[in-house]
């Protein structure tokens, strides 16, 4: 429950610091003392958009914080600087407006009266439903279990879904990969028909320039050759011609380490010369080979013959992909029947759930709708089955209500007045609070347009509900009021230079005297109405 409430240059309220009582409170305070003011800031705290003109005026922050009590201590404080930047914190941790919004969700329910506009909206008219059935649930199994049957579906929703996405997309790349088959099939021809090797443009290089230079290369080989073994002037005959037998045993063992190496050179030479020749076949082939891969190269866009190889993996993956499309789609429909039959029973399960409190809420509603003042009040639901499936089922829920004998049931959005439907929140209000342990519900003047007798009978519906959990009424209805446990005063004052909204708890005496009057003005309007 609500227990505290500070405010801090929020529109007309420089400081505001007041307790809550449990059981059922209302404030009240002459039209435009700023009781909507203290509403809109608990909204505010309780994840509703920032707006920087709420800022008291010449001041550069706002600050609101409330507590809650129950089961755990909730201190949620929510700051907002006139340069646009807000922060909220539960219990001095930031979080975010979502994890914020969440938390208050389990926390307070707050009626405002526009809220009594979606009572038109059919997703609306579901979760009201769904509320009540996770409130009968809960009773029964827990809540955890309560929550399993709309997680299952969900489950089972989302799976269908993914596969249905997933068909989809593999049929759009099908029916591209058709379009394209024939363009890739031939850029794979022509990728395998060359028989690449991974580095050959290295030794195809290589090759070019020996068989393009070959007289030239031969002739340096010859001359080398020479050099090395060339009659008495080569390096070998000079070298087996010098006398170290003066020299040490190390340097001759050196020179005939030279001598050998150097005979090993000279074969190597030979070889080689007798491999170079002029073959302008070879050398055609050769460049012919060296252009093909140039071409491919730049076809492609590729810098080494390593990146066509992988290339043309590639297209052999895609290509032989086409031959599996089919399979593929086939094996991925059966998939999707199946998630269907799975995401149906689970729809299923919900449907049989919200038929199941139907005689519930309709015996409910329409007694409290008679205590109401709508004497002849009917209420039915219509439950029809959606064409396909939806994040909350297929199931389109509308309520039905006639207010008079002779009226057939009709969708509530198309029969029902303003006041009627102020009543038809209140009692759904009710219904919902019976059902699930929402601690704390604040209803903004929900009583606007009714009077008499029928505001009597809604404060005794909010008093009912107010012994399980707070009740917070924002009201102008005397009738309700004297009801309440604990009643609150909105007024403005003038300061020096602004204007302040307050509020404060009326004590005792001034509560006696709030009843007194109220009875007082009950006994003249009787005297006066028996005297005619």
């Amino acid at each position: 429950m609500l227990t505290h409430l500070y405010i801090k240059n929020y529109a007309l309220i420089s400081h505001l610091d007041i307790d809550f009582s449990s059981g059922f409170s209302v404030l009240t305070g002459e039209t435009g003392a700023g009781k909507s003011i203290i509403l809109g800031a608990l909204s505010l705290v309780m994840g509703a958009r920032a707006d920087t003109k709420t800022i008291t005026e010449g001041e550069d922050r706002c600050v609101i914080e409330a507590t809650f009590n129950g089961e755990k201590e909730y201190i949620i404080r929510r700051e907002l600087n006139s340069n646009g930047r807000s922060r909220s914190l539960v219990n001095d941790e930031v979080v975010s407006q979502s994890e914020l919004k969440a938390l208050a969700r389990q926390l307070v329910d707050i009626h405002s009266q526009h809220e009594n506009l979606l009572l038109n909206d059919d997703s609306f008219q579901l979760s009201i439903v769904d509320a009540i059935v996770q409130g009968a649930r809960s009773k029964e199994q827990g809540r955890r279990a309560s929550a399993g049957i709309f997680e299952a579906y969900t489950e089972k929703y989302e799976a269908y879904c993914n596969a249905k996405q997933a068909l989809a997309d593999l049929k759009a790349l099908a029916t591209k990969s058709s379009q394209d088959q024939d363009y890739l099939s031939f850029q794979l021809n022509q990728l395998q028909e060359a028989h690449l090797v991974s580095g050959e443009e290295q030794d195809l290089e290589t090759e070019q320039y020996q068989l393009s230079h070959a007289d030239q290369i031969q002739q340096s080989l010859q001359q080398a050759i020479y050099n090395l073994d060339g009659d008495e002037r080569g390096v070998l005959s000079q070298l087996h011609e010098l006398d170290l037998s003066d020299a040490s045993e190390e340097l001759q063992e050196r020179l005939k380490s030279a001598e050998i190496e150097l005979k090993d050179i000279l074969s190597e030479t030979e070889r080689l010369a007798e491999h170079i020749e002029a073959d302008p076949a070879r050398l055609q082939a050769v460049e012919a080979r060296i252009d093909l891969i140039n071409s491919l190269l730049k076809k492609h866009h590729k810098q080494t013959v390593d990146e066509l190889i992988t290339l043309r993996d590639e297209l052999e993956a895609q290509c032989s992909r086409f031959e599996h499309f089919e399979e593929d789609i086939r094996a991925l429909e059966e998939k999707v029947t199946g998630y269907r039959l799975q995401a149906t029973g689970a729809a299923q399960e919900l449907t049989k759930s919200r038929k199941a409190v139907r005689e519930t809420i309709v015996k409910d509603l329409t007694e409290n709708l008679k205590k109401l003042g709508i004497n002849h009040a009917k209420v039915d639901i219509e439950y029809n089955t959606l064409p396909d499936f939806t994040p909350s089922g297929i199931d389109d829920i509308q309520f039905l209500f006639a207010a008079n004998l002779n009226q057939s049931l009709r969708r509530v959005s198309e029969v029902a007045s303003g006041g009627e439907i102020a009543r038809i929140m209140l009692c759904i209000k009710a219904l919902i609070a019976s059902t699930n342990g929402l601690p704390t519900i604040v209803f903004d003047e929900i009583d606007t347009g009714v009077s008499g007798a029928v505001s009597v009978q809604m404060g005794t519906i909010m008093k009912q509900m107010a012994q399980s959990r707070q009740i917070i009424a924002i009201t102008h209805n005397p009738q309700i009021t004297v009801q309440s446990d604990t009643q609150y005063l909105v007024y403005k004052q003038d300061e020096e230079n602004h204007t302040e909204t307050h509020i404060r708890q009326l004590n005792a005496d001034e509560r006696q005297q709030y009843i007194d009057q109220y009875y007082a003005t009950i006994s003249r309007a009787i005297a006066s109405k028996n005297a005619e």
